[in-house]
């Protein structure tokens, strides 16, 4: 196969999928699939509720088309399979998003097909789950009627620096000939170049431990600040003088969400302990970033408590319930912790952000945000994301919110030591 008669079949068109069609369709015949027509509609109407590919970059991708008719991909002789791949309850790694999509693809595969996979998994899961699915409903033979690669998605949802093509791509492909396949057509978009990995198991290790080195760094400074803050000493100011040395990592602690950090390191421990290895240190990370939202509210518990607030009456305001800053992604957003032990404790808690989609937040978390701030109003106010907007208020209009006894917790370390109450 090569690039001058391919059609690109985009399977998941969300924060991944949809900048990658989007590259694609402006070289290559192009379709995004998605299952949520709604999803699709909007993107025919040129618009992306994610944010992440603007009104009128939608437009300059002509080669690009949109459908919710899983037929619509026999077209296609290219497959790049883009889907979610959560944890569940136990956080074990949850395939079936996966397992759907290749299910699928094998109705419409065709002899000589390739097929791409983006989602984050364990090393293996590529051609010890995904391809023997496709191979059992197409009847065609994986490495002879059909091949494979993996590329591993790199977006960093809200960012509109490092986007798609300025980011190194990291390339496989199930031989040799296709390995090369798979980084000519991903070099022909991605302008940062690309790593062409030995195969796909080093492509998929490289990608989940990425994330995992990420959750480890913020876990150790999240324990830092555990310790400095029992110490009464102001984590960032202790992280300032210690980055003035050369090789210090500039990690900053907070809630640890998303939909790739506070998961993926999840799927590896699931594969190193499937093959009788069991992982300390990134479990040990993990249970430290995971409570992360717990400590932040029984520390502003302790404050109130410490000021002579009724724990039992007290209202609380959170502003800020997307995992991250000035992104509308609520996925597995750890503000959500704190909002649950804030009420256990029985107090009255609202969320404000102009961010999120209320109708999201409401279906996945039950909870309805407020669209207005009211002044004088609560004995905490917690700002738990650093949303410019909320970073542009200050302490004066922050402190307005709160009664004239009241706590400011500053999680994101937006305000300096004497402006805050509490900071992480």
């Amino acid at each position: 196969m090569t690039l001058e008669n391919i059609k690109i079949g985009v399977i998941g068109l969300g924060y991944v999928g949809l900048p990658l069609s989007v590259e694609f369709g402006k070289k290559y015949q192009t379709l995004g699939f998605d299952i949520n027509q709604s999803r699709v509609n909007e993107l025919l109407n040129g618009h992306d509720a994610t944010l992440e590919v603007s009104d009128e970059e939608l437009k300059n991708a002509p080669l690009m088309s949109y459908s919710f008719n899983a037929s619509d991909l026999k077209e296609c002789n290219v497959y790049i399979v883009t889907v979610p791949t959560p944890i569940d309850d136990n956080n074990t790694p949850d395939l079936t998003p996966l397992r759907k999509a290749s299910e699928m693809l094998g109705l419409y595969i065709q002899k000589d097909d390739v097929v791409i996979y983006e989602s984050t998994v364990y090393p293996g899961a590529t051609e010890e789950v995904c391809l023997p699915i496709i191979e059992k409903v197409s009847d065609l033979k994986f490495n002879q009627d059909f091949y494979a690669g993996y590329s591993p998605e790199r977006i960093n949802p809200g960012d509109k620096v490092n986007t798609l093509t300025k980011i190194m791509k990291i390339t496989s492909g199930s031989t040799p000939e296709v390995s090369n396949f798979v980084d000519e057509l991903y070099a022909s978009i991605i302008t940062a170049g690309t790593h062409k990995a030995e195969s796909i198991k080093v492509a998929e290790a490289a990608k989940v431990i990425e994330n995992t080195q990420r959750d480890l760094n913020i876990a150790i400074v999240n324990e830092f600040a555990k310790i400095f803050n029992k110490l009464n000493i102001d984590t960032e100011q202790v992280l300032k003088a210690a980055g003035t040395k050369w090789n210090f990592l500039p990690f900053k602690p907070g809630l640890v969400g998303g939909h790739c950090i506070s998961v993926d390191p999840y799927y590896l421990t699931h594969k190193a302990q499937e093959v009788g290895y069991r992982p300390e240190v990134i479990l040990a990370g993990r249970r430290i970033n995971d409570g992360m939202g717990e400590y932040v509210a029984t520390q502003l518990v302790k404050k109130l408590s410490s000021q002579k607030i009724h724990i039992d009456e007290a209202k609380v305001l959170i502003l800020g319930f997307t995992f991250k800053g000035d992104c509308p992604d609520v996925r597995n957003t750890k503000v959500i912790d704190i909002v649950k032990e804030l009420k256990d404790f029985n107090m009255s808690v609202d969320v404000y952000d102009s961010w999120a989609n209320p109708d999201e937040v409401k279906h996945e978390y039950g909870i309805e945000l407020i669209d207005t701030l009211e002044q004088d109003k609560y004995d905490g106010v917690v700002l738990a994301v650093d949303h410019d907007e909320l970073k542009a208020m200050g302490e004066e209009k922050l402190r307005a919110l709160g009664k004239e006894n009241h706590v400011l917790y500053d999680v994101k370390h937006v305000l300096t030591p004497s402006e805050a109450d509490i900071r992480l």
